[in-house]
């Protein structure tokens, strides 16, 4: 399946980190979580991308087109440098469709904008591809092709902070509060699945998550995965913060690449019972 990832972004709440750089260009160990997203599709076999672009689209351009493949790869060296020989490649077999989205178009418009680079896929993926998960994806996509009423499906996730959900009057008073990680609250990370004719409920200037997925509700159209291992988005510094700390310390969860794990024989999974989350 092909893999739209949305690149366009500002970022506006990571750019105190860096303004040079757009945010999926921002690096967790040697590489920018842009790499680390695709780098999991592809250990799954999905390795036709779609990079819709926007924000600094240069700088991401850049990067492939001058990749470098020693920086996370072994090879011999020899010759003072004249020759290098890789022992293993990253992105040799990757196919990377560079697409200019617009500096300021929403998901739903940059989703439009690829249209044309999904012909003939009856059935692909997409990502903000601002968060890490260790998601065992052939089970999501199981779940969604076994329900072919389905337009479109997202992973949902039940956060771990600290904070307190507040229930409450109009008047003020506080009529419930909980932990989050108690109060059933689901969040749309962002890893989408869709068929072709998700098109159809979209309109010029709509934000996906908004009116075209409340078509597809309407219509019973709309599925959610629930994921309960690990996934973090990076919209913030203390999130990249985080990562980086979990990098360094050898805590990977999102590197499945690196390890050895089995799907779920019976995945968890259930329809539509959240409202939409990030985004």
């Amino acid at each position: 399946m092909k893999v739209v990832l949305f690149c366009g972004g500002q970022g506006t709440r990571i750019r105190d980190y860096s303004e040079a750089i757009p945010k999926p260009m921002v690096h967790i160990g040697y590489r920018p979580i842009l790499w680390n997203i695709m780098k999991y599709y592809a250990h799954f076999g999905h390795k036709d991308f779609i990079l819709a672009l926007g924000y600094k689209a240069d700088k991401i351009k850049d990067y492939f087109v001058n990749y470098d493949e020693t920086i996370s790869n072994d090879f011999v060296y020899s010759r003072g440098g004249k020759a290098i020989e890789l022992l293993s490649s990253d992105i040799e077999d990757w196919r990377i469709t560079f697409v200019d989205t617009g500096m300021h178009s929403n998901i739903g418009m940059r989703l439009m904008r690829v249209r044309e680079h999904l012909k003939g896929e009856e059935v692909f993926l997409a990502n903000y591809a601002d968060g890490l998960s260790d998601l065992q994806l052939p089970d999501m996509i199981g779940h969604f092709l076994a329900q072919p009423n389905k337009v479109g499906s997202f992973m949902t996730y039940q956060p771990t902070s600290s904070f307190h959900i507040v229930r409450m009057q109009e008047n003020g008073e506080v009529t419930d509060i909980a932990p989050i990680a108690q109060s059933n609250l689901w969040i749309n990370t962002g890893y989408f699945i869709f068929r072709q004719e998700i098109f159809d409920y979209i309109n010029y200037g709509e934000e996906l998550v908004v009116e075209p997925f409340q078509r597809l509700i309407r219509d019973q159209r709309l599925a959610t995965y629930r994921h309960k291992g690990f996934w973090q988005a990076m919209d913030t510094f203390k999130d990249k913060m985080l990562l980086d700390d979990m990098q360094a310390a050898g805590d990977t969860p999102w590197e499945v690449w690196n390890t050895v794990t089995e799907p779920l024989s019976k995945p968890f999974y259930d329809p539509l019972t959240v409202q939409n989350g990030r985004r």
